[in-house]
């Protein structure tokens, strides 16, 4: 015999996916690597913007599943690798871990919302430059400098960029 009465039902704990078509995640994750590349060379002003990485954070965040969001990282990061001039990997691991954390977070909290997406979006951002500075400075033996105070102004914008982008993305869903 149970404590509950008859009528009494478990709280759903169903998880809401969304889904995507291939085409849109690959065609979308390109257009923002290509972005990353090739729009800073011509408006220097766009460089601090870093689509890829919002990218992940959203597909990330939207699948819910942190093996889908190690992919997502680590696929978007290596192709980065490969067009940018810097070491071959480097973005690859940040971006896997970014993806993982992201898919993780994602499971705990509701990130349909407006005001958590410009968090997360500053956060990932924050936490992404981080681990790229460590990374570089363990696995490359660089001395790269941390600049706090860019880096926090950087975050924010790349955190207000994220929420309308989001927002963008999320009319690609399939339903």
């Amino acid at each position: 015999m149970t404590e509950f009465s008859p009528d009494f039902k478990e709280p759903s704990t169903q998880i809401l996916l969304s889904k995507f078509k291939f085409v849109s995640i690959i065609g979308i994750s390109l257009a923002a690597i290509l972005f990353q590349v090739y729009v800073p060379r011509f408006i220097t002003q766009l460089s601090y913007l870093e689509l890829p990485l919002l990218v992940t954070v959203y597909f990330s965040l939207m699948r819910r599943s942190p093996v889908a969001g190690v992919l997502f990282g680590a696929g978007i990061g290596l192709a980065q690798d490969s067009l940018s001039d810097h070491h071959l990997g480097m973005f690859g691991i940040v971006k896997t871990l970014v993806g993982y954390f992201a898919a993780s977070v994602s499971q705990r909290f509701d990130v349909e919302n407006s005001a958590i997406r410009f968090v997360l979006g500053f956060f990932f951002f924050f936490f992404h430059q981080f681990f790229y500075w460590v990374l570089s400075r363990a696995l490359l033996g660089q001395t790269l400098t941390f600049d706090l105070p860019q880096t926090l102004v950087l975050a924010i914008l790349n955190a207000v960029v994220a929420v309308p982008l989001f927002l963008l993305l999320d009319r690609l869903k399939i339903n």
